[in-house]
């Protein structure tokens, strides 16, 4: 791994660095409002809340502070803040970078905006509000449903726990946090590798504020290991600015440093805004050089092969759900991956932390980025769905480590999709659309099963006995024909589509417990540590005898509430030596 790019420890955004920052992670007021009484008897100009707690830790969770599960619909922060800057000369950003599920905005009991969506970052300028150099009110209310038209993933919309639904997650559960920034910035920017060209493609968008581009120029400097590639500086003449630069250095042995698991090389970018030849923003960044694609019936990273060896990874944590506690957390699920003998992970229900990505890229880590399903199908379903999916995709789209996009998992929220035609066509609708972004990444449609126009063909299977498994699949032209269901009475195709020649994957399997463990598991739990290593050889061997399959991801990587099917329990404990899954896992 070679890298020299600016990392900031806790930045919540470490793809896109400022040097001017503030963290508002911490204790705030905070109460429920179950009655919707806030926003009538003005709680946004003084929030008399009854208790405090520690955000970004929902209410839900013990690492909050109150550890409440019961579902309460409606709830309010707020935090007095000091402004440290000049708003005459910077502009105060405030951005989170996950709140589910409507959120509303006021400062100091001025209103600033919404924005619906559970697992999408947004941001709000309100340097308009603010009082700089004094204290600010910063009002919170967050509104919550049970509705199953809503992309919740894995949280239950009923009173308890049931099968694998668990807590559900009400408010800020990410970082918040402030940034300064110039009138004149840059406010995202979209990295295309070219592998085969040995370029990239850089397409930059200004903030909303800028007005004017007379004396703007935007100089960009590429570096890989300190040493610079490439630089080019050109003339703002509109709020979009592309450019296409070579990564190409005669100095290195390889000229191009691609990036792999084996080799995760990451080049670092300096993006300066300037003004009449004067730096008015600069950002941090990095991509990293690789390409993905379908060839025939096989996955290619960097135009080789591919096998995946995947673990289905809920992010989920004893003591705060779906927030992880620590950045240190993070690194320790990847090492711990990795420790296990896989190479990825299928982030299975759930957008993670931003910080969770970049150690991905750093480590190497192959992701598969799901997006949470809803339970129903309806207009108000498609267009929340759609709407947030669109903001997903474009806020993770530089990732390297991220290989495929997956918008739909075992038809949740598109029951009827075997033979219901709105239900087909919503899912073509996803996937081109994702396409018209991302040209790169395959994308899964339904993954599991009930395919229409996926890029791969994935398939569930949780059956216990390797030889039964194998000969389940061993007739790849039976399965795929759709004569057969391959799991109970699903089928791999949705009726209307047929196997185009994709790659397969076996995409969940396995979710092996032990009798001893207080929860449930797939299939029959077992009693020991021989047991279940028989178990998980004969398995996972069965899927590696398939050689047309292209990979794997077994169920899963931790214990989740009462879903005891980990390798390693909540506390991320090995149930089993490491080495001895690892063993099996690559051989």
């Amino acid at each position: 791994m070679t890298s020299s790019h600016k990392y900031v420890k806790n930045y919540p955004r470490p793809q896109w660095v400022r040097d001017e920052w503030q963290l508002l992670n911490g204790e705030w007021s905070f109460c429920f409002d179950d009655s919707f009484e806030g926003e009538r008897k003005n709680w946004y100009s003084k929030l008399n809340a009854d208790r405090t707690i520690q955000v970004p830790f929902t209410y839900e969770t013990k690492a909050s502070g109150i550890c409440e599960e019961n579902f309460h619909p409606c709830v309010w922060y707020e935090r007095i803040v000091p402004i440290p800057v000049d708003t005459n000369e910077k502009r105060v950003v405030l951005h989170f970078q996950a709140v589910d599920y409507l959120t509303k905005l006021w400062v100091n009991g001025t209103y600033i905006g919404s924005h619906e969506g559970g697992y999408s970052a947004f941001s709000f300028d309100i340097t308009d509000a603010v009082e700089p150099g004094g204290d600010n009110r910063i009002t919170v209310r967050v509104e919550d449903g049970n509705s199953t038209m809503q992309p919740r993933g894995k949280q239950r919309w009923v009173g308890k726990n049931y099968g694998c639904w668990y807590v559900q997650t009400t408010g800020i559960w990410q970082s918040v946090w402030l940034e300064y920034v110039d009138a004149l910035y840059v406010s995202r920017a979209k990295m295309t590798p070219k592998l085969e060209e040995a370029s990239v493609t850089f397409e930059y968008e200004l903030g909303s504020t800028v007005r004017s581009f007379e004396g703007l120029t935007l100089l960009t400097n590429v570096r890989y290991d300190g040493n610079l590639i490439s630089s080019i500086e050109t003339k703002v003449d509109s709020k979009f600015v592309k450019k296409d630069l070579s990564v190409v250095n005669n100095a290195y042995e390889w000229k191009v440093h691609a990036w792999h698991p084996n080799h995760p090389n990451l080049y670092d970018v300096e993006v300066i805004l300037k003004k009449d030849g004067q730096p008015v923003d600069t950002v941090y960044t990095y991509f990293g050089m690789r390409s993905i694609q379908i060839k025939g019936n096989r996955i290619l990273l960097n135009n080789q092969p591919i096998y995946q060896r995947l673990l289905l990874d809920q992010g989920y944590w004893e003591d705060t759900h779906l927030t992880p506690p620590s950045e240190e957390a993070l690194i320790e699920d990847i090492e711990k991956t990795f420790a296990l003998g896989f190479n990825g992970v299928r982030k299975h229900q759930k957008l993670e932390d931003p910080r969770f990505l970049y150690w991905a890229d750093r480590k190497g880590l192959l992701v598969w980025s799901e997006f949470p399903a809803a339970y129903e199908f309806g207009d108000d379903a498609v267009h929340r769905l759609t709407m947030e999916w669109t903001e997903v995709v474009r806020q993770h789209y530089n990732h390297p480590s991220i290989i495929t996009w997956v918008p739909f998992n075992e038809s949740w929220g598109i029951s009827n999709i075997s033979s219901d035609r709105k239900q087909q066509q919503f899912t073509e609708s996803i996937y081109h659309l994702t396409k018209s972004y991302d040209q790169m990444r395959p994308v899964v449609v339904n993954d599991g099963w009930e395919h229409t126009v996926s890029d791969i063909i994935t398939l569930h299977d949780y059956e216990e006995l390797g030889p039964v498994l194998e000969a389940r699949y061993k007739d790849k032209e039976v399965l795929l024909s759709n004569e057969i269901a391959h799991d109970k009475h699903r089928y791999p195709f949705a009726n209307g589509y047929s196997y185009q020649g994709q790659p397969v994957i076996i995409s969940e399997y396995g979710g092996i417990a032990f009798k001893s463990e207080e929860g449930w598991g797939y299939g029959n739990q077992v009693k020991n540590e021989e047991e279940f290593l028989a178990r998980y050889e004969s398995i996972t061997q069965a899927i590696k005898n398939l050689a047309y399959v292209s990979g794997f991801c077994y169920t899963q990587l931790t214990d989740v509430q009462q879903e005891v099917n980990g390798l390693l329990t909540i506390q991320r404990e090995p149930k089993i030596a490491m080495e001895k899954i690892k063993k099996i896992t690559k051989q």
